[in-house]
């Protein structure tokens, strides 16, 4: 398949970029079936900005949540003894302690 240039617009600048013949020949081999959708300065800035979806997913308190989770009251299904869990207890489903749930798994 023959490629030619094409002009693309960057959907974070709104400037026009080149996607080049060979540049389509190279997205071809790596098996890349969508074009580009940032230009080159884009591109770089959002990979060095760390948004892209890497899996590095990192810790509870580092996606974007502050402080200690919100921690509920209570009573184990199994016990009976009181327990803090992190979830909102509704009532139709039994709750279990540290200990217990462990048991379980």
């Amino acid at each position: 398949m023959a490629f030619t240039d094409k002009q693309l617009t960057c959907v974070d600048c709104g400037q026009g970029f080149e996607f080049s013949a060979s540049q389509q020949e190279h997205f071809e081999k790596l098996g890349f079936q969508n074009e580009p959708k940032r230009c080159p300065p884009c591109r770089a800035a959002k990979k060095a900005g760390g948004g892209g979806g890497g899996g590095n997913r990192g810790s509870y308190e580092d996606r974007g949540r502050s402080g200690p989770r919100e921690m509920f009251s209570a009573v184990c299904a199994d016990c009976g003894k009181p327990a803090q869990v992190p979830f909102k207890p509704r009532g139709d489903k039994p709750v279990y302690c540290s200990d217990c749930f462990g048991k379980r798994r």
